[in-house]
């Protein structure tokens, strides 16, 4: 018994022991310095920096729409051979999707019910209709009235919206948001585009709902009109000062000039079809954008010491060629190699801390001159297409000094180049891709619209294309077919088969 009675009391103080050594054991293996929580305005920076076009943007928009060439192929063999590249087309969707609407959901949730963070709140909705906007423009029909929300309401396989459906909430989104911005309210002043200027949120706001609705050209005219409206009504940007502009720095470089100044420094081309407009019309930009090595004959021939920037020697490269069957047409322009052709300025345009431009005033101004062609809205649509040009010419400075446009420059252009009947709505779209340049999404969306500039198909052998000349979409991720197989079937019966010639709702084929 004495046994026992020993045993128990000996469990007893091992109880008491354990139980001392517990209080406070949760608390002590806790890292005090780790965050529990973010400022969702730091997420909102995040979603900024996040949205910054990248590699997808070489390898197929500013190819399909012939402003640069890749001539080389391997895992990079994409736009430029007009074939289904899915490791390159995810890169939209993992940038867009994963990343920014990831945020961006979550800053909606946090804040929607906290009057303090109202501006916060409305900037976000704005943003996040923008960043939808690019991913159902890329893409055709994709998550949007669930996406974001698998931490949040544990859908991990979220339905594919239609993208008419996504659409009409876009522009609700735009016209609501723009609306509820109120200066009077707490300002987001870490905001990296504006500092939380109020009024030229408000401006970025409407001038996307004027892009959105102008995106309705060709599928409901009437409706495009109702939503012009009701953007130059709201107030769309007004001068350069209202640009959306991403500033990088050397901790948050640009993507596209961090690809073009690394190991494929010597991948990438100016193509013909661009750099022949801007030089049989006198175009003083090509000084700005293009350099060539000249009698380079190799990558390690691209040096300084060979730079020109002389727009009278500047030689786009053909597309239809690859890194070996160039060689013909490197003969016919009388050059030295394939690396001796003309490439966008990787020490000014494309510098790893060069600016991105997200929504400028040179395309709302182009969009408004076309708007008031097609009667949508009153003003003078000569004016608008000058303003437009000037507009753009002086937004390369922003780049620094020496890429910036002479005053006397831009106003011999402009007076050389005016807007002429019969030719509006090649003009104005001529205008937007120059005025959209390295901005491939919005340049490639707007090109499928308007079907202008008037462009020769990319010959290459091999295509994956089947029924179009042009790649009118990029196809879903394998990552998305194996994971959410289900909902992406019913948007592939619904929208059409998953190939680069199927068009998006609004790219209606006339």
């Amino acid at each position: 018994m004495k046994t026992i009675h020993t045993f128990r009391l000996t469990c007893l103080l091992a109880c008491l022991l354990l139980a001392s050594c517990d209080k406070g054991f949760d608390e002590m293996n806790v890292n005090p310095n780790a965050l529990t929580a973010v400022d969702p305005a730091l997420q909102f920076n995040t979603a900024l920096v996040q949205s910054a076009f990248g590699y997808n943007n070489l390898q197929y928009e500013t190819i399909i729409v012939k402003q640069m060439i890749n001539p080389f192929s391997g895992v990079g063999a994409a736009g430029q051979y007009n074939q289904d590249n899915r490791g390159v087309t995810s890169q939209n969707w993992q940038r867009g999707y994963r990343n920014v609407v990831r945020e961006l959901v979550d800053i909606v949730a946090q804040t929607k019910n906290l009057p303090a963070r109202s501006n916060l709140y409305h900037m976000t909705r704005i943003w996040k209709a923008y960043t939808f906007m690019q991913l159902t423009d890329c893409y055709g029909d994709v998550p949007y009235f669930e996406a974001g929300k698998s931490y949040l309401e544990g859908i991990v396989n979220p339905v594919y919206d239609a993208q008419e459906a996504i659409y009409t909430d876009l522009l609700k989104e735009f016209e609501e948001a723009s609306a509820a911005l109120d200066a009077a309210k707490p300002r987001v002043t870490s905001d990296v585009l504006y500092g939380g200027d109020i009024t030229r949120w408000k401006r970025l706001g409407y001038s996307l709902l004027l892009r959105a609705g102008m995106r309705l050209s060709k599928v409901n005219p009437t409706k495009a009109a109702e939503v012009v409206a009701k953007a130059v009504a709201g107030g769309v940007m007004q001068s350069n000062d209202d640009n959306a502009i991403l500033r990088h720095t050397a901790i948050f470089q640009n993507p596209v000039g961090s690809q073009l100044n690394g190991g494929q420094a010597d991948f990438f081309y100016m193509a013909e079809d661009f750099i022949t407009y801007l030089k049989t019309n006198n175009d003083p930009r090509l000084a700005s954008i293009a350099v060539r090595y000249v009698g380079a004959r190799n990558s390690v021939e691209q040096r300084e010491a060979l730079a020109n920037r002389t727009p009278a020697v500047q030689i786009g490269m053909p597309q239809g060629f690859d890194n070996t069957t160039v060689s013909a047409a490197v003969a016919r322009d009388r050059l030295a190699s394939l690396y001796d052709y003309s490439q966008l300025d990787r020490t000014r345009m494309a510098g790893a801390q060069a600016p991105t431009f997200f929504v400028t005033y040179a395309q709302t101004q182009l969009l408004l001159a076309e708007a008031v062609h097609r009667k949508w809205t009153t003003g003078n649509a000569a004016t608008l297409f000058a303003n437009g040009i000037q507009a753009h010419m002086r937004q390369l400075a922003g780049y620094g000094a020496s890429t910036a446009v002479p005053e006397a420059a831009i106003t011999a252009y402009v007076q050389a180049n005016p807007l002429t009947a019969g030719k509006e709505l090649e003009q104005i779209n001529t205008q937007y891709w120059v005025a959209s340049f390295l901005n491939g999404p919005e340049a490639w969306a707007n090109f499928r619209r308007t079907d202008f500039p008037v462009l020769k198909p990319n010959p290459f052998p091999g295509s994956d294309l089947k029924t179009e000349p042009f790649i009118r979409r990029l196809t879903y991720t394998d990552a998305e077919l194996n994971v959410n197989a289900t909902n992406v079937r019913q948007a592939i019966s619904r929208q059409g088969p998953d190939l680069l010639d199927t068009r998006v709702w609004w790219d209606k084929k006339l």
